[in-house]
């Protein structure tokens, strides 16, 4: 199992999502892929099997994931102050990977219908997300 956390940014998100799977104790390989090295570097101290920064390794690690995780704006070009490029968003959007969302309302992307709810409950719902499809209980 191939786990993709993708996040931009300071990181927070991914490095959050990161050890709430690691204490899931999964049979699974969690990818840390940051836009920037700061992300990154957040999401390695929270304990990801491997890491990688870029556009490519987004890319190349979105083909054969399969599960990818990240704020809605991995799907979104330009998104996250212009660190998702558009080749970004496309290898998200057309990987076979079951994609865990985070509904995170920043950079002019507001998603209705969705109550104001803080990030750790967020992140909480993917983990239970995570745990449905691995049917862990």
């Amino acid at each position: 199992m191939k786990i993709v956390v993708i996040d931009g940014q300071g990181g927070r998100i991914g490095r959050g999502v990161i050890e709430q799977l690691k204490s899931l104790n999964l049979e699974a390989d969690i990818f840390a892929i940051g836009t920037n090295g700061i992300a990154t570097s957040t999401m390695i101290k929270a304990g990801a099997d491997y890491a990688a920064t870029g556009e490519n390794p987004v890319i190349v690690n979105s083909r054969n994931a399969d599960i990818i995780i990240g704020p809605i704006g991995i799907v979104i070009a330009d998104s996250l102050l212009g660190e998702i490029t558009p080749a970004m968003a496309v290898a998200v959007g057309q990987s076979r990977a079951e994609k865990i969302l985070l509904p995170i309302n920043k950079c002019n992307n507001r998603i209705v219908g969705v109550g104001e709810i803080n990030v750790s409950e967020i992140i909480g719902m993917a983990i239970e997300r995570v745990r449905e499809i691995l049917t862990i209980k």
